[in-house]
């Protein structure tokens, strides 16, 4: 699996993890408007009850009876209890539930947007490869074909039988063709360069940015409904003394139900006031006299009783919610790769005027070595030849076994050779940033160039054994000017060659 699969992959995943988050969220906040909806209607409910079951009569004509006290008293308690209930229910919608989708909202466009930006940067960094690998295989093509011509080349140079002329052409079209190969190398050093700036930059930066962005997203959105569960809780609390004292209410007036006050209360409301009657005496009818029959007159007085209704008073605030947001920092650490050291010693325990004679001497070495294993390279390639023409003088395959151990040699000895070269351009840039002209004898060291200079003016380099050289182009001078007006130099990429004098701003000392 390609980096590039493996990193849609992750951005798949946090896609879909970021967008469970925000989906569990709205499940909380479906919740809590269900919650409230619940509320809204226990309350309309419990008012309406209350509102049935309330006596439609006057106040006078109201009974006095304890027992209907407290159930009026109930009924009150219940009315003011509905009234704290609809306090959680407008808490639940105006503050839980809009904050909540409120958030909701923003989550959605910050992961958008988070995601949209991963995307674009991942989209962009595979069309860096895609172009980097595309100018990578033009150059490999190019290259093989060069390869081609000058194969092409050696051998019409070899053969007795072909025209000069031909030779030449052969020659001209190889040139050509490195031409093309440089250009085209250029083009795929430039392509590669960049897109390394670009790789660093998407995985130390853009990437590491983006992550942390979702991470403190997701975990903004676990912290507000940590708060939110909590408030929903705190809610409850807040209202429950108010509701506690309803409930005392309900239970208070439970006890001031009095059976024998309510029961003098009917004798008093309900007594007659007439005293009571006295014995009948006997009429004897026989007797002459006549007898004088009293009668007492009564006075009935209905007793007058005043009942006072529980004056009572409940204060109920609006219950606030302060949501205290928290936030948690999240350092990611990244890693680099070590890099693995150069196995050709560097002399850095000597003087930079030793280390560079060091050096030069390494590098002349080198260089001898491989002169020897190339001189010894043709040599194998002209024996194999020979052996093709006449069989009868040798077989081809130990020769072929020592041309691939040479080709190995050779191509050792120049990684060697570049290695040194660079590590000895180092050393005297290093002496160059630490020593002045009093210090450092640049003229005692043998230097891989005897200073630097600076194109003036684009070469083309299409004559043999030149180079070519754009305006402003730093060059090493390998060989002076020595009164034929060309000097040799080389470019930064190692490639070697003439170039006109005078097209040169030639330093006595690398800078």
């Amino acid at each position: 699996m390609s980096w590039a699969t493996a990193l849609w992959d992750q951005l798949e995943n946090l896609d879909k993890h970021t967008q469970w988050g925000i989906d569990f969220l709205e499940k909380y906040a479906k919740f809590v408007k269900e919650r409230m909806e619940i509320e809204q209607t226990y309350v309309k409910q419990l008012r309406n009850l209350a509102k049935k079951f309330c006596s439609k009569q006057s106040k006078e004509d109201e009974p006095k009876f304890s027992c209907c006290l407290s159930f009026h008293a109930i009924l009150s308690e219940l009315n003011d209890y509905a009234g704290h209930r609809e306090v959680i229910a407008q808490e639940l919608g105006d503050k839980l539930h809009g904050d909540l989708m409120k958030y909701s909202q923003e989550l959605k466009n910050d992961r958008k947007q988070y995601l949209q930006d991963w995307r674009k940067a991942q989209q962009h960094i595979e069309q860096q490869l895609k172009q980097m690998e595309s100018d990578k295989k033009k150059f490999e093509r190019e290259w093989k074909e060069a390869e081609k011509l000058q194969l092409r080349y050696e051998k019409l140079e070899i053969d007795m039988n072909v025209t000069k002329a031909d030779v030449e052409k052969a020659k001209n079209q190889l040139s050509a063709q490195l031409q093309v190969v440089e250009e085209n190398k250029e083009e795929y050093i430039i392509q590669l360069q960049s897109f390394n700036e670009e790789q660093r930059k998407y995985f130390n930066v853009t990437l590491v940015q983006i992550c942390q962005k979702l991470q403190e997203m997701d975990e903004r959105r676990s912290v507000t409904l940590g708060e939110s569960y909590k408030s929903l809780g705190q809610l409850e609390q807040r209202v429950s003394p108010a509701i506690s004292k309803c409930f005392q209410g309900m239970v208070n007036a439970g006890k001031s139900v009095d059976a024998k006050k309510d029961s003098e209360m009917v004798v008093q409301l309900y007594k007659s006031g007439l005293e009571t009657p006295g014995d009948y005496c006997f009429e004897d009818f026989s007797q002459v006299s006549a007898r004088t029959r009293t009668s007492s007159a009564c006075t009935i007085n209905g007793p007058k009783l005043d009942g006072v209704l529980p004056d009572r008073k409940i204060i109920l605030g609006k219950a606030r919610i302060k949501l205290s947001q928290w936030k948690r920092q999240v350092q990611f650490k990244t890693q680099t790769p070590n890099t693995s050291s150069l196995s050709l010693e560097d002399y850095s325990h000597l003087s930079p005027e030793q280390s560079c004679k060091k050096l030069q001497q390494r590098i002349d070495q080198l260089y001898k070595d491989l002169r020897i294993e190339t001189n010894y390279r043709d040599g194998l390639t002209k024996m194999k030849e020979g052996y093709e023409k006449k069989p009868q003088l040798g077989d081809t395959t130990t020769l072929d076994t020592k041309m691939s151990e040479s080709l190995v040699n050779i191509e050792h000895l120049r990684l060697e050779i570049s290695k040194a070269e660079s590590l000895y351009e180092d050393v005297i840039i290093v002496a160059c940033q630490e020593f002045d002209d009093d210090h450092f004898e640049y003229d005692n060291i043998k230097p891989l160039s005897a200073g630097c200079c600076r194109a003036l003016y684009d070469f083309d380099g299409q004559a043999e054994g030149s180079l070519i050289m754009k305006a402003n182009e730093m060059l090493y001078v390998i060989e002076k000017d020595k009164g034929d007006g060309w000097t040799r130099a080389r470019n930064c990429s190692g490639h070697e060659g003439f170039v006109p004098t005078s097209y040169l701003e030639i330093k006595d000392r690398v800078q």
